[in-house]
């Protein structure tokens, strides 16, 4: 029986057949109601002004730098977000100590510290990275914060009557039951480290996708924006899948519609 999941030939060339049909109305209406090209720049307007900026506006440089600021600032914020929501889940004490402020700096517009992180750094990555920690930070630690905090208390009882450990608790029950909701928060902050990151370059970089989008926009140059946004999007699908793959290697031990489900 099929798996009604699965990408099959059909489906796959109903999907090709339905992005080439939107490419040839984007090629082909706007001329008919008279929009600009400046406005509305076809795709071929686009493919050609992605070979220019490969070839003059280092396109490929820029990329890169956005790139490594998504990975690292998804990295560090994830990490960091992991870290503070098992220290939380698993002392309460420390969860009425430390709540208030992280929820205050949750509250608090991310967009708000990147002027302030590039006059304290400068010109240079760290603000970007820094404004994509903030902005990954939250979900993934409250997804491992509820997720601790949902775990049978029966099942820890029962490991304490057998006088385990704080330390073998967390390991062979805490931790395991925390991961499904963890990759559930990775895959929203693998979204979430581009805007930042963009967020960061808009506001203070000479480098970056972000610094492209400001110039595209101060040369009225519409296709140069386009094809940053092409690009973004295209690090936005490979960190996703990067996730959703070590989802699949980490939770294979699920079953399927229980994976799906979370």
């Amino acid at each position: 029986m099929s798996n009604a999941n699965t990408l099959t030939p059909r489906m796959a060339a109903l999907s090709l057949g339905v992005l080439l049909a939107f490419l040839a109305a984007w090629q082909w209406l706007p001329p008919l109601f008279n929009v600009p090209e400046f406005i509305l720049p076809g795709p071929l307007r686009i493919w050609n002004e992605f070979l220019r900026m490969i070839a003059v506006e280092k396109l490929w440089h820029h990329t890169g730098i956005t790139a490594l600021e998504v990975v690292v600032g998804f990295v560090l914020g994830s990490l960091l977000g992991m870290v503070i929501g098992y220290v939380l889940g698993v002392s309460p004490r420390a969860e009425l100590v430390l709540s208030p402020y992280i929820l205050a700096l949750q509250i608090a517009p991310k967009v708000a510290f990147a002027p302030l992180f590039v006059m304290w750094l400068g010109y240079t990555v760290y603000p970007k990275i820094l404004v994509a920690i903030l902005i990954v930070f939250f979900p993934v630690m409250v997804n491992v914060l509820t997720a601790i905090r949902t775990v049978d208390p029966d099942l820890i009882n029962l490991a304490r009557s057998f006088s385990s450990s704080r330390l073998q608790i967390f390991h062979m029950i805490e931790f395991p039951a925390t991961l499904p909701p963890l990759f559930s928060g990775l895959r929203i902050a693998s979204t979430l480290a581009i805007i930042g990151v963009v967020v960061g370059e808009l506001v203070g970089g000479n480098q970056g996708l972000g610094y492209l989008l400001m110039y595209g926009e101060g040369q009225g140059n519409t296709a140069i924006v386009f094809v940053t946004i092409l690009m973004l999007t295209l690090i936005g699908v490979l960190a996703y899948g990067a996730v959703v793959w070590a989802e699949a290697r980490v939770l294979h031990y699920l079953p399927r519609a229980q994976h799906h489900a979370t």
